[in-house]
């Protein structure tokens, strides 16, 4: 069996590695026009499941590689208010968390692989084979088309026209703040990833990075910033996109009446650093009759950053298709009957948290802040809810 796989992101390799691992002939066609095309982003949370699914897929020198790159995401979670009063502090997990690079994870992944690059995917045709034309005018063959291109996929736009995706109706403005230059910045904030609970209809996230990306070889394209820095973003959905250097006085006047440390992290991140984002995520769809097409991560299950599991997803997409494959039979059904339950699930789970991060009312919060106070006075219910 021959699998084409459309789109080099994090999904796409993942599963490129796994079919390789079970003796599968695949082919990989990305858009960009070299490894190092897409050397920007911001560090990716992977968690146990994600990278259960990395050790599973990849060669064991490469996992080692991906472990050796990160930095450590397990430190704990906390819920404040924009007072960073503590709400709720949770514990770090046993299991273990990563913070990757994206561009350092992606690097680990087309090690080994044979990626075709500047592969503008245009069109398929189904006969014997499927043939895949590209923008170069240039085709290929497979008997299975995996389309991992993103969000914006095309392969999902002539296999599922009626999917895709759209505004939630929350924009967020993200940044960064470099730690290796602001020793100032309360420690909480530092140790662990916190989210922030306002009285009015907004939100914080705020992580710290370590900057790890380095290996021994001073060649190796394994770093995107080695500096250290802390990551906010903060969300609304009435927050008016700007540009330029107006995201960061637009933040600045939301949150005038917060806690001054939170206001001086804003303050304090270069304007190169910030960006904003209207938050999008995949319309609701019935299932759809398996073919030899098939969809993984954003191109079929997109989801709102707000619970940050998006790459996983896309990752457990990776490895239950490589199993399916590799086993042989109705494979991409099997795949799409688990796949489109976990994978719409976490869809819905996400829009429900930006929703209720961006957009819950005065009373709903109060609520809110009420269960989280509960649960951090009482142990047994703070290990049952989390």
């Amino acid at each position: 069996m021959r699998i084409a796989v459309v789109g080099g992101g994090i999904g796409g390799l993942c599963l490129a590695h796994g079919l390789r691992k079970a003796g599968v002939d695949v082919a990989v066609y990305e858009r960009d026009l070299s490894r190092t095309d897409r050397l920007q982003g911001y560090r990716v949370h992977i968690n146990p499941h994600g990278a259960a699914a990395l050790r599973e897929c990849l060669p064991a020198a490469s996992w080692e590689r991906f472990e050796r790159s990160c930095g450590g995401g397990g430190n704990g979670f906390g819920f404040l208010t924009e007072q960073l009063k503590p709400l709720l502090v949770l514990d770090p997990e046993v299991e273990q968390h990563y913070s990757a690079s994206r561009i350092t994870l992606r690097q680990v992944l087309l090690d080994g692989l044979d990626v075709q690059f500047g592969k503008r995917f245009e069109r398929y045709e189904e006969g014997d084979d499927i043939t895949l034309h590209f923008e170069d005018g240039s085709t290929a063959s497979c008997d299975v088309l995996v389309g991992a291109d993103g969000i914006r996929s095309r392969v999902r736009q002539q296999y599922l026209p009626h999917a895709g995706t759209e505004e939630v109706g929350v924009t967020a403005i993200a940044g960064k703040l470099f730690l290796d230059e602001n020793d100032w910045v309360p420690a909480e904030l530092v140790e662990r990833a916190n989210s922030i609970i306002p009285t009015g209809r907004a939100g914080m996230f705020l992580a710290a990075h370590d900057g790890l990306g380095v290996t021994d070889n001073p060649d190796d394209l394994l770093f995107d910033n080695v500096r250290p820095y802390l990551m906010w973003a903060y969300a609304a959905a009435d927050l008016t996109v700007h540009d330029g250097l107006e995201l960061r006085e637009a933040v600045l006047a939301r949150i005038a009446r917060w806690s001054p440390d939170l206001r001086r992290i804003v303050s304090a991140s270069p304007a190169d650093t910030i960006s904003e984002w209207r938050i999008r995520s995949s319309k609701p769809i019935e299932r759809w009759r398996p073919t030899r097409v098939t969809l993984l991560g954003d191109a079929i299950h997109a989801m709102t950053p707000m619970r940050g599991i998006g790459a996983n997803v896309a990752l457990r997409d990776a490895q239950l298709l490589a199993r399916c494959i590799g086993e042989g039979g109705d494979a991409v059904a099997r795949y799409e009957a688990e796949m489109y339950e976990y994978g719409f699930a976490a869809v819905r789970d996400s829009l429900r948290a930006a929703k209720q991060f961006a957009d819950g009312g005065p009373v709903a919060r109060t609520i809110f802040k009420t269960v989280l106070r509960t649960a951090s006075a009482v142990p047994a219910l703070k290990r049952a809810m989390f």
